[in-house]
Formats: C-alpha cells, sequence, structure tokens
C-alpha cells in the first residue's frame, strides 16, 4: 500500500533568500513559508528545489532552510517536500535516509538522473533502489530540458506502480499525446503535478492534480486559485486566470530561475535583496520591472469576476 502524501493543490518551491553579501536570510525564509501557507493559501511547501539555488547552498545552509520549511509546514499542518537532485544513486539514498531520520518530511523531490542519462532501464533502476532503501516517499521530477532525458509513458507508469513513488512532476515543456495519455488513465496514488508554470492552466483542466510552481513565489494565492477553479470545473474563470497567470510565468522566467522572481520579490519588500549566487547573474532591471508590473496588475482579478 502506498504512503498517505496527499499531493493535491498547490506546492510553492521556496527561493532561498540572501542578503547582499549573498549570506542566508533565515528571517526572510520564515516570512516567505509563512505567507505562502497562510494568506497564500498554499498546500504545502518545496525546500531545496532548482528555485532554491540549492547546488549553491552548504550542507549547513540546506540543514537550516528544512528546518525553517519545517517549523512553517508543522504550524500549519501542510506537507513537506525537499529536493534531492543528485546522478550519483548511492549518494541519493544516504540523502533520503537522512531526511527520512527527521520524520517531517513528507516527500523527496529526485530528478531523473541528469547529465548521465542512463535511458529508461536505468533510470527504472535507480528510482527502484531509491524506493527500496531511501525510506521516504518519492516525487518524481521529470524535467528532459535540465537532465537531458526524457522519460516514457510507460517508465512512469512502472515508477507510479512502485509502492514508494507518490507522484511525479511534470515538466516536459510540452502538452502532447504521451501528457494525455498519462492523464487519460492515472494510476491510483500516483499524483501528477504540472512542473511547467506558463502551461500549468491546460495541464489541470486535463487532470493534473496540482502543481509544484516557481511562479506562485510571486502570486501564490492566484495560483492556489487557479488549481481550485480547475478541480471545481470552473472552466471560464479558470481559463481567464491561466491566461493572465501565463504571461506572469513567461515573465518570471525570461531570464534563469529564480533571478527574475527574486528581483520582483526584493522589489516587492519580501526579501533582504535580488541576489543570486554565481553561476546565476541578478536579472536585468527592465526583466524584474515587467515582471513586477504583471504580478501587481491583477491580483484576484478573477476573484472578482466570480462574485459578479
Amino acid at each position: 500500500m502506498k504512503p498517505e502524501a496527499n499531493l493535491t493543490g498547490l506546492f510553492v518551491p521556496l527561493v532561498t533568500p540572501f542578503t547582499d553579501d549573498l549570506r542566508l536570510s533565515p528571517d526572510a525564509l520564515v516570512r516567505l513559508a509563512d505567507e505562502a501557507l497562510s494568506a497564500g493559501g498554499a498546500r504545502g511547501l518545496v525546500a531545496l528545489g532548482t528555485t532554491a539555488e540549492a547546488a549553491t547552498l552548504t550542507a549547513e545552509e540546506k540543514r537550516a532552510v528544512v528546518r525553517i520549511c519545517s517549523a512553517a509546514c508543522r504550524a500549519h499542518g501542510a506537507p513537506l517536500i525537499v529536493g534531492v537532485g543528485t546522478n550519483d544513486t548511492a549518494a541519493a539514498v544516504t540523502l533520503l535516509q537522512e531526511l527520512a531520520q527527521r520524520g517531517d518530511v513528507t516527500a523527496a523531490l529526485v530528478p531523473t538522473p541528469p547529465y548521465t542519462r542512463p535511458g529508461e532501464a536505468g533510470t527504472l533502476a535507480h528510482f527502484t533502489a531509491l524506493a527500496e532503501h531511501g525510506g521516504l516517499p518519492l516525487v518524481v521530477y521529470d524535467i528532459p530540458y535540465r537532465t537531458g532525458q526524457p522519460v516514457g509513458t510507460s517508465t512512469l507508469r512502472a515508477l507510479g506502480h512502485l509502492p514508494e513513488v507518490v507522484g511525479v512532476k511534470y515538466a516536459t515543456g510540452a502538452i502532447d499525446a504521451a501528457a494525455m495519455e498519462l492523464l487519460g488513465s492515472p494510476t491510483p496514488g500516483f499524483a501528477v503535478l504540472g512542473g511547467d508554470d506558463a502551461v500549468i492552466s491546460p495541464l489541470l483542466a486535463a487532470g493534473a492534480r496540482g502543481g509544484i510552481l516557481a511562479s506562485a513565489n510571486v502570486r501564490t494565492a492566484d495560483y492556489a486559485e487557479l488549481i481550485s477553479l480547475w478541480r471545481r470545473d470552473a472552466a471560464g474563470p479558470a481559463r481567464r486566470l491561466g491566461a493572465e497567470l501565463a504571461r506572469l510565468s513567461a515573465a518570471l522566467f525570461a531570464e534563469p530561475n529564480p533571478a527574475v522572481i527574486k528581483g520582483v520579490l526584493h522589489a516587492q519588500g519580501r526579501i533582504p535583496s535580488p541576489a543570486v549566487r554565481l553561476p546565476l547573474l541578478a536579472a536585468s532591471a527592465d526583466s524584474v520591472r515587467r515582471a513586477a508590473d504583471l504580478a501587481t496588475a491583477g491580483p484576484h482579478r478573477a476573484h472578482r469576476e466570480i462574485a459578479a
């Protein structure tokens, strides 16, 4: 029997706020986590994802980020997903076991092995080993443009039948026949969560149960509402809000993630600095200005349309 992960709704992969001199800003992260789960209405949080610049964090900083996000999730009764990104199966098992010992992590978000490109059989063997020995429920992260390898629908279905694999963050960059096949006959206990922000609305319309969306750092409540609208079959308002948020997502990803998102959050006074760590560079003023305008132009407009 699969573990209960309750992977429905919006999960926010939080940025890691830095100071101008690139130190971790714990107080700002505490505020972001609380805002997402309270006023933002997110179902849960993702710590140490790509948006968190996890590859640039020290082991001590990673522990601090997980500790802060865990405390926020406990306070709100929300699930916490933690990113574990590595192409070394043995190292991933060790990381998963360490997280499992905490007792407060709902699931791990694990990409298909990047750069190595082990093929479909190797990918299945990798996740089978993690499921058998890691001690945590797993959310497969299917993002071919970063990993260099797509995962076929048959492999995803096989993964979905592993007892510890509870979902997939589906970020293939397309809503195509493979996506329709995956969503058309869902595997029990295996949640499909959208991971391409700009096309989350049509993916939800096709049957995705929620999303892990970097753009939701900025307008959390509206992304949560978008998911709720589709789940309530409120197609008209959902399409209008989805189109609006797609424009915002495109602007937020105009430069490498999370540079523009951090620029907007800083412009809003929510983090102390827009700083990112190398090899990323801070977003241009023009990109931040365009995204900030979209972030403030229409929050909750769909709510008013529904009421009308």
